[in-house]
C-alpha cells in the first residue's frame, strides 16, 4: 500500500526541506499501517531555488518526487498534475508552508480505515488574515451554498487525505477551468470534517492578494452555478415591465394634462442606470462565454518542464 502526498509549490525554496522533515517527524504511522510514502513535488514555474531544493532531497531520499513547469500555471494546475501523477492507494494533499499539519495525518487515516472515502479539514478561525479578506471570505462561501446544488463548506483547505476511488473520480472531470473546493463537493463520497485553527506560514508570503482570491471566486461561482444568468434574464425583464408601464404612464398625463415631459438631468440618470444594467448583464454573459472559449480550445492544463 502506497500514500502519496502531493505539495504543489512556487517560490517555496526555504519550506521545501522544512516541510520534507516535519513529514519524516511524522512519518511513524506509515509503519504501523505498513505504507509506503512517495512525496511529490509540484513546482508551478517557481522563480527561486525551489526545483533545486526538490532536487537535493531526490538525491537523498528516491521517495521524493519533482514535477517541474514550464511557466506558472496557477496552483488548480499544480493540484490536477498532482493528483495525475499520484501513484498511491491513498492521496493526500498539502500545502508546503506546513499550515497543513502533518501531524493531524495519523487521525485522517485513522477515518480511512474506519471507512470514510476521504477526510478533509477545514479552519475554525482565520487568525492572522486581515479582517476584510475574512469577512468577504465568509461572504463567498454564504452566497455559494445558496446559488450552487454543490456544497462547499466554509473555511474548507485543500488538505484532505483520499482513497484512490475519489482520486480516480476526480481526474475523471478533466475540465481546464478548474475550481478544486467545488469539485471536492460535486464528486461526493463520504467524507469526515476535521476542525483545527488556523496556523500560521513558516516562511514567506501568501501568494494570494485579495485581487486574486475575487477572481478565483468568479472561477467557483461561474465552474458550479448558472445563477446569475438567470438574474441576468430576471433584470432586463423587470427593466422592461417598468419601461412599459413608465411609457403608458408618460402618454396618459400628456393627453390628460398635455404636459410635455420635462427634465432631461433625470432621463440621463434613467439612462446612465438602464445602461449599467445591460453592461453587467452582459459581463455575466461574458464570464460564461469567456469559460466556454478556454474549454473548447482543449489547451493542456500544464506542461511540464523536468519531471524526477
Amino acid at each position: 500500500m502506497l500514500l502519496s502526498v502531493i505539495v504543489p509549490c512556487y517560490n517555496e525554496e526555504e519550506n521545501v526541506p522544512i516541510f520534507y522533515e516535519e513529514m519524516m517527524k511524522n512519518s511513524a504511522f506509515l509503519e504501523q499501517e505498513k505504507l509506503e510514502l512517495e512525496i511529490i513535488y509540484i513546482d508551478d514555474g517557481s522563480k527561486d531555488n525551489t526545483a533545486a531544493e526538490v532536487r537535493k532531497l531526490h538525491e537523498k531520499d528516491e521517495r521524493v518526487h519533482l514535477v517541474s513547469f514550464s511557466r506558472n500555471f496557477g496552483k488548480e494546475a499544480g493540484i490536477y498534475a498532482g493528483f495525475q501523477k499520484a501513484k498511491g492507494d491513498y492521496v493526500v494533499m498539502m500545502d508546503a508552508d506546513l499550515q497543513d499539519p502533518p501531524s493531524l495525518l495519523p487521525e485522517m487515516f485513522s477515518y480511512i480505515k474506519q471507512g470514510y472515502d476521504s477526510v478533509a479539514t477545514r479552519r475554525v478561525t482565520r487568525k492572522g488574515e486581515p479582517p476584510i479578506r475574512s469577512f468577504f471570505a465568509r461572504m463567498f462561501y454564504r452566497i455559494m451554498n445558496k446559488i450552487s446544488k454543490t456544497e462547499i463548506v466554509d473555511g474548507a483547505r485543500d488538505y484532505r487525505l483520499m482513497t484512490r476511488q475519489v482520486v480516480d473520480s476526480i481526474l475523471s472531470m478533466c475540465e481546464y477551468n478548474r475550481f478544486t473546493k467545488g469539485i471536492f463537493g460535486w464528486v461526493g463520497y463520504e467524507t469526515k470534517w476535521l476542525e483545527y485553527e488556523n496556523v500560521e506560514r513558516t516562511h514567506g508570503e501568501t501568494k494570494w492578494s485579495f485581487w486574486k482570491l475575487f477572481l478565483y471566486s468568479l472561477d467557483g461561482i461561474t465552474a458550479f452555478s448558472t445563477v446569475p444568468l438567470a438574474i441576468s434574464s430576471i433584470m432586463g425583464v423587470v427593466f422592461c415591465i417598468i419601461a412599459f408601464v413608465a411609457i403608458i404612464a408618460l402618454i396618459i398625463k400628456n393627453l390628460i394634462y398635455h404636459d410635455p415631459t420635462p427634465g432631461w438631468p433625470s432621463m440621463v440618470c434613467i439612462i446612465l442606470l438602464v445602461s449599467g444594467v445591460q453592461l453587467f448583464c452582459l459581463g455575466i454573459v461574458g464570464q460564461y462565454l469567456s469559460k466556454t472559449y478556454l474549454e473548447v480550445k482543449k489547451r493542456p492544463i500544464y506542461l511540464v518542464k523536468e519531471e524526477l
